[in-house]
């Protein structure tokens, strides 16, 4: 169907989608941890960006509970920088040289 230099292209397309999906995979099996409050409130993500777990030092517990949505708040924050470094750390190795536009997510997530 293909001949040269297109075949190579498709050959090297293919390459690189198997390469993403093995990161995609890679991903999904890690854990990010976001902090909030110098520690006194945790929170870990998977790779998907659902939530593990969240621990709260029980001293915060004394507070006005609207600090402590705020620090829960934050360190889900916190966790979601992460994740999403972690997702650019990941892809960018792929990417790298393919003259993206500033700002597109890929794999389109």
């Amino acid at each position: 169907m293909f001949d040269g230099p297109m075949k190579e292209m498709m050959k090297q397309a293919q390459k690189m989608t198997e390469q993403m999906k093995e990161a995609q995979d890679a991903l999904l099996e890690k854990e990010v941890t976001g902090e909030a409050g110098a520690g006194l409130v945790s929170v870990r993500l998977n790779g998907k960006g659902d939530c593990l777990g969240v621990e709260i030092n029980p001293n915060v517990l004394t507070d006005d509970p609207a600090i402590v949505g705020e620090l829960v708040a934050s360190a889900i924050n916190d966790a979601n920088r992460k994740l999403e470094a972690l997702k650019q750390d990941s892809m960018g190795a792929l990417t790298q040289g393919m003259n993206l536009p500033p700002g597109f997510k890929f794999p389109f997530s």
